[in-house]
């Protein structure tokens, strides 16, 4: 009877003790510790779907690194495939991944800027073959290393491509001439 009195919850220092305890440690749902192992998991199996020049760009540590290469040597309908994309992401549970998520978010951006400008060029190629003159010169105003005589002879070219229906030859020139030289520049 006792020992009951003294660790009832009705005692003040077994209050306190309680207390301290749940101030310490933050609480975690367990569906928010399975959302946190899936996202990781997502990250890890990411890492694993990059090209080797993007896989170098990412800071992982050796343990990491070689992970990743096992796993981009297993057969991917294997279930050592399945089981090292787990590994991966209890791997990093253990690590902080705010370095591979902030080069994974730059190569993304790197991806999305280049279909930016090869969107910007295709737009330019077609105000060139549609509007003519009033398209080249706003094209030389922005970049006057365009030669405006070769702009022209592209705009000619592709509207008797187009009468004749024969392949795009110029169209695709005229695009690459824009290419290289606004991505010179």
């Amino acid at each position: 009877m006792s020992d009951q009195k003294y660790n009832s919850p009705e005692d003040p220092y077994f209050e306190d003790a309680q207390a301290d305890e749940f101030e310490e440690e933050e609480f975690v749902s367990k569906t928010e510790l399975k959302r946190q192992a899936k996202e990781l998991h997502k990250l890890g199996e990411t890492l694993v779907n990059l090209t080797d020049a993007n896989i170098a760009t990412i800071p992982m540590d050796e343990e990491l690194a070689d992970a990743v290469a096992i796993a981009r040597k297993v057969n991917k309908k294997k279930d050592g495939y399945r089981r090292q994309l787990q590994f991966i992401g209890k791997a990093l549970r253990n690590r902080d991944t705010t370095d591979i998520e902030e080069a994974l978010a730059k190569l993304t951006h790197q991806h999305q800027a280049a279909n930016a400008a090869f969107h910007a060029l295709e737009k330019a190629r077609e105000a060139v073959i549609e509007q003519g003159d009033p398209a080249i010169q706003k094209l030389i105003e922005q970049y006057p290393e365009l030669d405006r005589q070769k702009l022209r002879q592209f705009h000619r070219q592709i509207k008797k491509e187009r009468e004749k229906n024969a392949p795009p030859k110029a169209f695709r020139e005229l695009f690459q001439y824009l290419k290289d030289v606004i991505h010179e520049e």
